[in-house]
């Protein structure tokens, strides 16, 4: 019979799980202090309701798609049980074409799907002045990745927030810290399947 090598008093707890919040400025809470980040808020929902999951922030101003791709290994070798996969604003906002953010979105799913990661990947949109044309191809990029890699979906990451008093930032991008807590709870149903 196999012996714990570990006290005994930590025998009786299960594992600790990891869940890693992969993303852009969104994700790493800009322009807000680090305690008020979605993924700090989505920590302590966790505690309440998936106690044996703790969260690691590894959100980065500015990263595209392309960017994202480069950090995979390090975000791998983290061995998380599963990520929250946001990326793609910053592809919209320099006119990156959608066929390349769509073929960097799906590279980075297979990736955490051949690691056996559990993702939950989540949509954005962009301002308005980008025109109809191009924000409705952006919108679909999510949409398609989702289906064709057969993973769920937060399909806006702020649904139901944006046009909401205080929950985002002056440059009309970033949430405030009310935001980021009601991105939390958002979430939370769309991460609970993948959680068990």
């Amino acid at each position: 019979m196999a012996a714990c090598i570990i006290p005994t008093a930590l025998c009786a707890y299960p594992a600790q799980k990891t869940l890693v919040c992969f993303g852009d400025s969104i994700t790493a809470g800009y322009g807000l202090p680090e305690s008020q980040s979605y993924p700090v808020d989505l920590d302590k929902l966790l505690a309440a309701s998936h106690s044996k999951y703790r969260v690691i922030n590894r959100g980065v101003p500015g990263d595209t798609t392309k960017d994202a791709l480069a950090r995979l290994p390090s975000i791998l070798a983290l061995r998380p049980n599963a990520v929250v996969l946001e990326f793609g604003g910053n592809d919209g906002l320099r006119g990156i074409a959608v066929d390349q953010t769509r073929r960097n979105l799906t590279k980075i799913v297979t990736a955490f799907q051949a690691a056996q990661i559990r993702i939950l990947l989540v949509g954005i949109t962009l301002p308005p002045n980008y025109g109809a044309d191009y924000i409705a191809s952006f919108q679909k990029i999510f949409s398609a990745v989702a289906h064709a890699q057969h993973v769920p979906l937060m399909p806006m990451i702020y649904d139901g927030i944006y046009t909401l008093p205080g929950t985002i930032q002056p440059d009309g991008i970033h949430p405030t810290a009310k935001g980021s807590a009601m991105i939390a709870e958002h979430m939370l149903p769309y991460l609970a399947p993948l959680l068990k």
